[in-house]
């Protein structure tokens, strides 16, 4: 078998393990995930290709990208929960094969190391299992930065086009974002290398004529179809999201950088070591880095310092906005080991204390992670100790072997043995809680079970996650009471326990009926008859 072959089949294996390992074994979670999915399925239904909806009414909030993807997978796999994620599975996948290909090309010899550090980012794992815009954004960005910067080094113009494409992609998946993200980056990469003529040379027609014809033609579509699309989505979900808390996301100003952290487990300590140094030297020696071939740690750097930043000025903040910026992190570690290994260096003991015991501290909530969901904290006992030995132990392991001759050589392999552990732990343990507790799936399956025809639904009192998880699971749209969207029919009302004095008041004199409850999520169920059987 060739060493190719073997990568490949490495790479194929992780990704598989990491990205779709446990897309179906717990239900669509949050009010994203649901509503997503809803609006792909009824694009299908309809056969419309152009305006998403939900409910029967335009849902003009994001572009179409996951949505298509969405529809193409159930279109093949059938409307399944699991087949509604399956698009961020493969835009990670899709990433990592980028990455391997990049470096291969550029700097050989660290490529499938770089390309697993990819795969095993906590932010890239982690949005891989979710139905969600924040993936393909994050795939496309990271493919047209890849491919801008092997332009760059090369001068070959289908590396260029293909920056273009991709960019244009990322318009289609989250907005306009993605080309002003791009636009900075290059901007401060020209400035600091003193040549604006790398802003102009990037200006180039054919390109930029492939992005309007990649993103153009769905906005004036859309536009054509919906006017009000240019207010709601540019104005309102842009504009509006970005410099108002319009949507109740607020947070403080530093708010991405623990996220950031957080999303590169376990390359955290690397990275910030990697970024200390790449900045300290460039800060020395400014343009020598450009000179000196050493400019893709500092194209790394920006491209992960001008997301966090961007969205740091936003007035709304979700964890999701900065996964573009992510990738930059391993890439910028498999540059620190590239450097480290030409110079014969090791790194400090400290540094490699540190890395160990973050890349294997997640194993302990891990492990606990149904006390963890339904007790929002570590047990104070037997499981929390055991699952802290075990961590410790890897984490010593991992120290010790990184002391060793072969050191930085091995980072990659015995950093993903927690990794490893960590996601089967999170999948294995994890999804039968999540599931019952944090899923509309459970509460659907249950409702069904009850009821002798299909009836309409509603809701009163119950979380937006459970209303929109209700709409998927039933593929009905659901009522809510407090809205005064009372059904004339009879039908199913979903609400909290002990809700029975403020249904009546909401029902008027039509019967109500208590059919049981469901104690994980503590919600009640009733019959609620129509409003004619109550005359």
């Amino acid at each position: 078998m060739s060493q190719r072959i073997r990568e490949w089949l490495l790479l194929i294996g992780f990704c598989v393990f990491l990205f779709f390992y446990g897309l179906g074994q717990f239900g669509l979670i949050g009010a994203d995930e649901p509503r997503y999915a809803q609006v792909a399925r009824e694009m299908l239904e309809r056969h419309d290709w152009i305006t998403p909806t939900l409910g029967g009414r335009a849902w003009l909030e994001k572009p179409p990208l996951y949505y298509w993807q969405a529809m193409a997978a159930y279109r093949l796999f059938g409307v399944r929960d699991w087949a509604a994620r399956l698009p961020s599975a493969v835009d990670a996948s899709l990433v990592v094969l980028g990455v391997y290909l990049f470096l291969r090309k550029l700097r050989p010899g660290l490529h499938v190391d770089g390309a697993l550090m990819t795969a095993s980012v906590a932010g890239i794992v982690g949005f891989a299992h979710s139905a969600s815009t924040d993936m393909p954004l994050a795939a496309v960005f990271s493919l047209a930065m890849l491919a801008w910067y092997a332009w760059w080094e090369t001068s070959q113009k289908k590396y260029l086009g293909t920056f273009y494409f991709f960019l244009g992609l990322a318009v289609l998946a989250k907005g306009p974002v993605a080309p002003v993200l791009a636009g900075v980056v290059i901007v401060l990469f020209a400035a600091a290398a003193k040549n604006a003529r790398i802003v102009l040379r990037t200006l180039w027609i054919p390109g930029v004529l492939l992005f309007f014809l990649v993103a153009l033609p769905w906005y004036l579509a859309v536009q054509l179809r919906q006017p009000e699309f240019f207010r709601v989505f540019i104005l309102e979900h842009n504009l509006a999201r970005f410099g108002s808390n319009l949507y109740h996301h607020e947070q403080p100003f530093w708010y991405f950088l623990p996220v950031a952290l957080l999303a590169l487990i376990p390359w955290s300590v690397f990275v910030v070591a990697s970024f200390y140094e790449v900045g300290r030297a460039w800060w020395a020696e400014r343009t020598g880095l450009f000179e000196s071939g050493d400019a893709l740690n500092f194209f790394l750097l920006l491209w992960l310092v001008v997301p966090i930043l961007f969205f740091s000025l936003s007035h709304s903040k979700l964890p999701g906005y900065i996964l573009p910026a992510i990738p930059a992190g391993p890439l910028l570690v498999a540059e620190y080991i590239r450097r480290h290994v030409e110079d014969g260096e090791r790194p400090l003991a400290l540094l490699n204390t540190l890395h160990a015991l973050v890349a294997a501290a997640p194993l302990v909530p891990a492990l606990n992670i149904a006390y963890l969901v339904l007790q929002h904290g570590l047990p104070w006992g037997r499981g929390t100790i055991v699952a802290s030995a075990i961590a410790l132990a890897l984490a010593v392991g991992i120290a010790v072997t990184l002391a060793g001759k072969l050191g930085l050589r091995l980072l990659y392999f015995v950093t993903l043995i927690p990794v490893v552990l960590t996601v089967a732990a999170l999948i294995r343990i994890g999804s039968p809680t999540v599931d019952q507790t944090l899923s509309a799936r459970p509460v659907a399956r249950q409702l069904s079970e009850m009821e002798m025809k299909p009836l309409p639904i509603a809701v009163l009192g119950v979380r937006r996650e459970t209303e929109f998880g209700l709409a998927f699971y039933r593929n009905q749209v659901v009522s809510r009471y407090e809205m005064r969207q009372v059904p004339a029919a009879e039908h199913l009302l979903v609400a909290p326990e002990g809700a029975k004095a403020a249904i009546v008041q909401f029902a008027g004199g039509r019967r109500v009926s208590f059919l049981g409850n469901f104690a994980p999520q503590g919600l009640d169920f009733y019959w609620v008859a129509s409003e004619t059987a109550s005359q």
